[in-house]
C-alpha cells in the first residue's frame, strides 16, 4: 500500500487506515524500530495490574502483606500539609 507523507506542525507523518490500526490491535501508543532504512511499528499492549493478584497472594503466603504507611492518620490535624 502506498501512503504519503504529509506534514504535521515541525513534524512528517503517515495516516495510516482503521483498518489497518484495527488488523495490527494499535490503539494509542506504538514501538518504532529501525531496521536498515526501513521503520516497523509494534502495537505496544499494555495490560495495567497484569500479575498483581498473584503477588498479591505470594505477600500473603510470606506475611509481607502489613502496611507500610499508618493508614490511622487524622487529616484533620491542625499542622497537616498537603
Amino acid at each position: 500500500m502506498k501512503a504519503a507523507i504529509i506534514p504535521i506542525g515541525n513534524s512528517k507523518g503517515i495516516r495510516i487506515p482503521k483498518a489497518i490500526l484495527d488488523q495490527c490491535h494499535m490503539e494509542k501508543d506504538v514501538f518504532l524500530e529501525i531496521k536498515g532504512e526501513n521503520i516497523i511499528i509494534k502495537p505496544i499492549k499494555k495490560q495495567s495490574r497484569k500479575g498483581w493478584e498473584k503477588y498479591f497472594k505470594k505477600m500473603k503466603e510470606n506475611k509481607d502483606d502489613r502496611l507500610v504507611i499508618n493508614d490511622g492518620v487524622d487529616l484533620d490535624m491542625a499542622d497537616w500539609e498537603w
